[in-house]
């Protein structure tokens, strides 16, 4: 059965993104995604990296769904695993050992931004226990500067979250940094991507 589901920000960043990646990627080990969504992401970025392992998660049964039906329509089942169940705020995250020994880093992209404070601070305290020095988690989304909206569509943008859920919304990027730091990371990088967006590099700095 064909679960895919079609989400039309993929299409638009996938590209910028992967160009990023490209920049920090190792050619080994497991990226782990939180928050994969209909996993058009992950399908992307595992033909394009294909030394690496993909390990994509969502807590939605219908995401995880569309997820695995990427991954057959794309002839990724010898190289893809299957999507985990992983609820950020539900820890610890239960994750393959395997992909505990040997991973290099934890992207999330356009998540925190559609889901609670709490979050955001548990995605940095599970990233915090799960990866080495040196290792990195990237963050791709919205950001509130200095807290301060960017752009005009970025504020209409936060102010639609906010009906959808008052809970919702744009983060200030350094309210973020911080939630970082508690948790042994440095910022490293700050990309500006386009339609208003950012790409966020932040480094384990202490073991």
């Amino acid at each position: 059965m064909d679960n895919r589901l079609f989400f039309p920000a993929t299409e638009r960043n996938r590209e910028s993104i992967g160009k990023v990646l490209s920049k920090i990627l190792l050619n080994r080990g497991f990226v782990l995604e939180i928050g994969s969504g209909s996993g058009e992401h992950g399908v992307v970025f595992q033909k394009r990296f294909p030394e690496i392992t993909w390990q994509s998660s969502d807590p939605e049964l219908l995401h995880r769904k569309s997820i695995s039906s990427w991954i057959e329509y794309e002839g990724l089942n010898l190289k893809m695993p299957q999507p985990l169940d992983i609820d950020v705020e539900k820890t610890p995250w239960k994750i393959p050992f395997k992909m505990f020994l040997s991973i290099q880093g934890i992207i999330s992209i356009n998540m925190i931004h559609i889901s609670t404070w709490n979050c955001t601070k548990s995605l940095f305290n599970e990233s915090g226990k799960l990866l080495k020095k040196g290792q990195f988690l990237m963050l791709y989304g919205p950001f509130k500067i200095g807290n301060k909206h960017i752009s005009q569509s970025n504020s209409l943008f936060d102010k639609s979250l906010k009906m959808q859920n008052k809970f919702w919304g744009v983060r200030d990027l350094g309210e973020v940094s911080e939630q970082a730091s508690k948790n042994g990371f440095s910022r490293e990088e700050l990309i500006r991507m386009p339609a208003n967006n950012f790409s966020v590099i932040y480094r384990k700095v202490v073991l």
